[in-house]
């Protein structure tokens, strides 16, 4: 795929969503770093139900830790890996109270030093909270940076990279989102709506499913 037609693309994204953003619901730098670890193998949909009344008490790592893990498995039990994800979160608490005055680093490497925290999570935080021109790519951005032709890789660190070289400057921040929700409800794994698609006619998918 050429540059121009990279550039119409998120040129189309960005006239159909101008401000996108995350899907997880969240008040705060820290109820998002909750909200992203709970959401490894699960949905946003399913986290924003479980988080809803706890997100109503819970607005601090010091608030977090005065709930205890028992109180929060209480409030997520209905999310995928729950006992572990509650052990990582109050663990992770900790570890902001004690090394960060309780706030949220604005940091890679202080970021992925908490339990719970990988590469993927690091870079939704970097994104969403503080304004950082990462993308986290998840299996939607897989999927829609391979099969459009936008930045294909093998792996997720691959396309990750290609998407920070390819991406153009003016959309790199807004990017990860629009993929995500691009992935999501357009470009579905099993049979993309290609006749909804805005993008269709620059995306390079030999098998576009247009009847």
């Amino acid at each position: 795929m050429n540059r121009a037609k990279r550039q119409q693309i998120f040129e189309r994204f960005r006239a159909a969503n101008p401000s996108p953003t995350t899907e997880l619901q969240y008040g705060n730098p820290f109820q998002l770093l909750v909200a992203v670890i709970l959401s490894a193998q699960s949905t946003d949909v399913g986290v924003n139900k479980a988080t809803r009344a706890l997100f109503r008490k819970v607005k601090t790592p010091k608030a977090m830790l005065n709930l205890g893990e028992a109180g929060l498995k209480k409030h997520i039990k209905t999310i995928g890996l729950f006992n572990t994800k509650a052990s990582n979160i109050i663990k992770t608490c900790s570890i902001l109270v004690e090394q960060h005055n309780g706030k949220v680093p604005e940091d890679r490497a202080a970021l992925e030093a908490l339990p719970g925290v990988g590469r993927k999570t690091a870079n939704v935080v970097l994104n969403t909270a503080f304004g950082h021109p990462t993308i986290a790519v998840d299996t939607h951005i897989f999927r829609v940076s391979n099969r459009t032709g936008i930045a294909p890789g093998k792996n997720v660190t691959e396309v990750e990279k290609r998407l920070l070289r390819l991406v153009p400057e003016e959309f790199l921040k807004d990017a990860h989102h629009w993929l995500i929700l691009h992935g999501r409800y357009t470009c579905i794994a099993r049979k993309p709506h290609c006749q909804s698609c805005t993008i269709a006619d620059l995306c390079e998918y030999k098998h576009k499913n247009i009847e």
